[in-house]
């Protein structure tokens, strides 16, 4: 292989990250804000509508459905077709749907849309890891992935500036400010598929930015990775059943149950919990965001060097926000209630990115496609059942409490999975 000392190694691999990253972030942060967005929504739509929180959880959850049924498939063309022509016809079709979902009346019309939704999203952040994994040197991609993962707590902290001065558009051009809401967060993610189309690099070897001395570099240390199994053909079961995708998919999924229950309720949890109006909340969320960030930067530099100490990382992480989940349900005051959201976040966000870092790490490079869907696909189980059942409880009990309740079960079942499949990989090596 030719010789790279550490300092030229890391000038690489950043040089590779200022040129593949920032695009992958912007779209990333665009998903998230159209995916997520309907939170701030949902007071006023929900009042206008006739929602109720059952209809908000359902239509909250059945994005996951589409998301997830279609994970596998839609990673399966990418690996096809390319990451730059499919990610961007992704984010096209995401961007019409968020923005078509403001002309909803009906819940029936509400459900289609997230499902949509969900269908059109499908892939996105697993072919990013992928696309991703042909770019970056294993022991360098939990630390790639933390970067363009940044794009969450982004998300969180524009959505909270931006809510209160959108839905203040209420009544203009004869609109709700609900509708403006999702209008104007959903067209910048039709103007980004073009630029994707335009701009990002494929492969390492398309290219020009890369001299010789540093291409061969990165083939040679990518190659080094091929797993035993990678001489054998490829097959689907072997990628959908390997016991690592099926442990961490299910490790992320508990995490996920939580994460997405306070995500889509956490405008409404915090104003009831605190009594604060919309613009306050929105500041809370953009705390949260900004402590999600400060995890992530963190856990890029202390956990992407072995897998082991990643999985530790995340069980650690993720026990964490079981803490958080018990203060914030117990937390008799406005700024418990507050410390307790922006806690949570920040754990659990934090731990949500690392799983997949891992898993491309552990299976063969022809299985990668399929695996990194099949682990995101269970993931976005809990991400389904969560919402859902955070709305039937919120209904049954007219409070958050039960809700809140229910989520610790599952942040402490996702640590100790995690730490069963740390044992394996131990045993494995």
């Amino acid at each position: 292989m030719t010789g790279f000392t550490y300092q030229q190694e890391r000038a690489l691999v950043r040089k590779i990250a200022w040129r593949t990253l920032p695009l992958i972030l912007l779209s990333y942060f665009v998903a998230f804000v159209d995916r997520a967005n309907i939170s701030f929504a949902a007071a006023s739509m929900n009042a206008e509508l006739g929602f109720s929180e059952t209809v908000y959880g359902i239509g909250a959850s059945v994005f996951f459905l589409g998301y997830a049924l279609l994970e596998v498939p839609s990673n399966l063309m990418l690996s096809r077709f390319g990451a730059r022509r499919w990610l961007a016809r992704i984010m096209l079709s995401w961007g019409v749907i968020s923005a078509a979902t403001a002309f909803i009346h009906t819940p029936g019309q509400f459900y289609l849309m997230r499902f949509a939704l969900g269908v059109a999203e499908a892939g996105f952040y697993p072919g990013v890891v992928l696309y991703v994994s042909t770019w970056f040197p294993g022991e360098h991609r939990a630390w790639a992935v933390s970067r363009f993962y940044i794009a969450l707590p982004l998300a969180f902290v524009a959505m909270g500036a931006l809510a209160a001065p959108l839905l203040a558009l209420h009544g203009w051009l004869g609109l709700h400010g609900w509708q403006w809401l999702l209008v104007a967060e959903g067209v910048p993610s039709i103007l980004l598929a073009l630029i994707l189309l335009a701009a990002l690099p494929e492969r390492p070897d398309t290219v020009r930015w890369l001299d010789d001395r540093e291409r061969d570099w990165l083939e040679q240390r990518l190659a080094l990775e091929t797993a035993p199994g990678d001489e054998t053909p490829q097959t689907l079961a072997r990628a959908l059943f390997n016991p690592f995708v099926l442990a961490l998919g299910l490790a992320n999924g508990l995490n996920f149950m939580a994460i997405n229950s306070i995500t889509f309720a956490g405008p409404k949890l915090l104003a009831h919990a605190t009594g604060l109006g919309v613009a306050e909340v929105g500041r809370v969320v953009s705390a949260g965001g900004i402590a999600i960030a400060i995890g992530l930067l963190g856990v890029g530099l202390l956990a992407g060097r072995t897998v082991s100490r990643t999985l530790l990382a995340y069980a650690c992480l993720v026990l964490a926000s079981a803490v958080a989940l018990a203060v914030l349900r117990t937390g008799g005051s406005p700024a418990t209630a507050v410390g307790g959201y922006i806690a949570f976040n920040a754990a659990a966000q934090t731990a949500g990115m690392l799983p997949l870092a891992v898993v491309s790490r552990l299976v063969p490079l022809a299985d990668r496609p399929a695996a990194l869907a099949m682990a995101n696909t269970i993931s976005q189980g809990g991400s389904f059942f969560g919402p859902m059942l955070w709305g039937y409880a919120a209904d049954a009990t007219g409070g958050y409490g039960l809700g809140l309740i229910l989520l610790l079960p599952m942040a402490l079942g996702s640590a100790s999975v995690a730490l069963l499949a740390r044992r394996a990989v131990l045993k494995r090596a």
